[in-house]
């Protein structure tokens, strides 16, 4: 069989472009399933559901208690870290199996994502339906993907012997990595389906913009993960202002300043509120600037257009969440939000990219 190349033209042969057309469609399936993870990510954080399976068991976790005596064994593990002891001791066993399913889902559906990438890849690879050169970022992708579960591990054990609730700083990490499997996911489908382009000279100083922006949206994907895992959302529920000021008076960092400032609510919640009017100026300025340069018909101008729509809509969503001490199905869909956002982003950029790559 002809080898298969990314970016490669519509008159390749009938097998090749089958051949793309089919890890195109798994990998499009895979980007799906990555962002209900990450939408059921937030659910579990949402509803306090994290630390409910106290153990980590690859292969035999992937099967819930099947009777009353198991059900009644799980529980009596969870009623031994701090957070049950804490927060939770009035929990029944029916209270328990609430927050125990949004946990093991979450779980489970790490795991099927896990065979749904790792099987249809041993079949493209064996079948010769992949290039070489595509092989070691698919292979990086899945160990990433391996890591992530791992990291995720990493993340609850914190919350298992001392604290009420998991570190923000693993829970930050967990989240990003996600985002940027999901965004690596993506870039490789945009290789696969967009058309190469001609390089496109006024187009030149917008692709290093559309990386800056993919960039800054990862910094407040990180300050977001921090407000939530530090619950900083059910403080200084006003706006614009913090409580009748611009920043919490009295935050009460710790000294020295520099060693605490993430760990106090009213901080990095001022954070993440200065990063999204920051995100949107710059979506603002990417929007007019692919306008001014290569015309409202152009793709990375509409692109860009999008990118600005999702921002303004995540940042409504991201105020109303505030102002209502963060109902789940609000926060739900302000951490959905951020990762259409966040693949918006990723195809305008690989869309500027490819407009402004020598031809491969």
């Amino acid at each position: 069989m002809a080898s298969l190349s990314i970016g490669e033209s519509s008159q390749a042969p009938a097998r090749a472009i089958s051949a793309r057309r089919q890890i195109a469609a798994w990998l499009a399936a895979v980007a799906v399933l990555l962002l209900a993870m990450i939408l059921l990510g937030g659910l579990t954080r949402l509803t306090q559901s994290g630390l409910s399976i106290t153990e980590w068991k690859p292969l035999t976790g992937a099967v819930p208690p099947l009777s009353a005596e198991a059900w009644t064994q799980e529980f009596a593990k969870y009623q031994q870290i701090p957070e049950f002891r804490s927060i939770h001791a009035d929990f029944t066993l029916d209270d328990f199996k609430s927050i125990y399913w949004w946990e093991w889902a979450h779980r489970l559906l790490g795991r099927l994502i896990g065979f749904v990438f790792l099987l249809p890849l041993l079949y493209f690879v064996a079948t010769g339906r992949v290039e070489r050169r595509l092989v070691p970022r698919l292979v990086l992708l899945f160990l990433l993907g391996g890591l992530q579960g791992a990291l995720g591990w990493f993340m609850v054990k914190s919350g298992l012997s001392v604290r009420t609730d998991v570190s923000q700083y693993r829970l930050a990490a967990h989240l990003i990595t996600a985002f940027a499997i999901y965004g690596a996911v993506l870039w490789t489908l945009f290789d696969l389906i967009r058309p190469q382009r001609e390089t496109t000279a006024k187009s030149g100083a917008l692709r290093g913009a559309s990386f800056a922006f993919v960039g800054l949206l990862a910094l407040q994907i990180v300050l977001g993960a921090l407000v939530a895992g530090l619950d900083a959302g059910w403080s200084y529920n006003t706006w614009p202002l913090m409580d009748g000021g611009l920043f919490p008076e009295n935050p009460g960092v710790l000294a020295p300043w520099y060693e605490h400032l993430l760990d106090n609510r009213g901080v990095v919640q001022f954070l993440h509120r200065m990063a999204a009017y920051l995100v949107f100026g710059a979506a603002l300025w990417q929007w007019l600037s692919a306008k001014k340069k290569l015309g409202d018909a152009a793709p990375a101008a509409r692109s860009a257009g999008l990118v600005l729509g999702l921002v303004a809509v995540q940042i409504v969503l991201g105020i109303a969440t505030l102002l209502a001490a963060v109902p789940v199905p609000l926060g739900a869909a302000h951490q959905l939000t951020a990762a259409l956002l966040f693949g918006a982003a990723v195809y305008h950029a690989h869309g500027v990219s490819a407009a402004t790559s020598p031809e491969r």
